[in-house]
């Protein structure tokens, strides 16, 4: 995995996230937890530890986290101050095709946010295969799905710079050519195939004049993704996301891009 992630961005964007995902995948996860008496959780791509901090305070029993991540800066900054029931966080610097899927062996749970859109079908299935053998279960939260609807007024170019990003998504992000916006759905196929009840849940971001810092950030993203598909594009983008921006902050627009979270439970279909 090669994808780089400044920490203002994971920063900024952890309440948004937090707020967003599908609580309704919470009770399903935890009757299967406490049944099975597990402890031990897997989460990949970990950042600076967003996951966890969602996450713990509502598995009673998760004692024990490996966080994964190939960015050593994150992991350093990784933490989880005052966090009720976690006895132990091991972090370990490494990338998800190799140290990542080697440690499904040692989890009960596998998880992860804002991953899947990023990986490719080959990794995921490689992954699946893990977590059946392992009979792990599996949370990811947070993969973006395409929708990128503005409320309000449109603009011409709205549509330009959706089926850009979604191009862009689908590129190489170190692990073969990304799923980009198909990503949840072709998770839950893979486990259902393997025999695993699944639920996928909408989470979308729904961002108002509040969210301003993020979307900031966020439009300058789709910028500089729609320039590295054709430089060319840089003047027209570039006004679009100041008049975007300037219709965000005056409260004449709102933006909700789409999200699914998937639990995936070992288990009769």
């Amino acid at each position: 995995m090669s994808e780089a992630f400044d920490p203002t961005w994971l920063e900024v964007r952890e309440p948004v996230d937090h707020r967003s995902r599908a609580r309704e995948l919470l009770e399903p996860l935890q009757a299967w937890w406490t049944e099975s008496e597990r402890s031990r959780i897997l989460d990949l791509g970990c950042g600076t530890g967003s996951n966890l901090r969602y996450l713990a305070p509502e598995l009673p029993g998760a004692r024990t986290w490996a966080l994964v991540d190939h960015d050593q800066e994150l992991l350093e900054r990784a933490s989880v101050p005052g966090v009720a029931g976690v006895e132990s966080v091991r972090t370990i610097h490494g990338d998800l095709a190799e140290e990542g899927l080697a440690e499904v062996a040692q989890s009960d749970l596998v998880t992860g946010s804002a991953l899947l859109d990023l990986v490719s079908e080959p990794w995921l299935a490689s992954l699946t295969d893990a977590c059946v053998a392992h009979s792990c279960g599996a949370l990811f939260a947070l993969s973006y799905d395409g929708a990128i609807v503005w409320h309000g007024t449109p603009d011409p170019h709205d549509v330009r710079v959706r089926e850009a990003l979604n191009e862009h998504q689908r590129r190489d992000k170190g692990l073969g050519a990304a799923l980009g916006p198909t990503a949840g759905r072709t998770a839950e196929h893979l486990f259902q195939e393997r025999g695993y009840q699944t639920w996928l849940a909408p989470s979308p971001w729904e961002l108002a004049p509040g969210d301003v810092d993020l979307v900031e950030l966020l439009i300058g993203g789709w910028i500089d993704a729609v320039i590295e598909l054709d430089p060319d594009d840089e003047t027209w983008v570039r006004r679009w996301a100041e008049r975007r921006l300037t219709a965000l902050a005056a409260g004449e627009a709102r933006l909700t891009v789409g999200h699914v979270d998937l639990l995936a439970l070992p288990g009769p279909t």
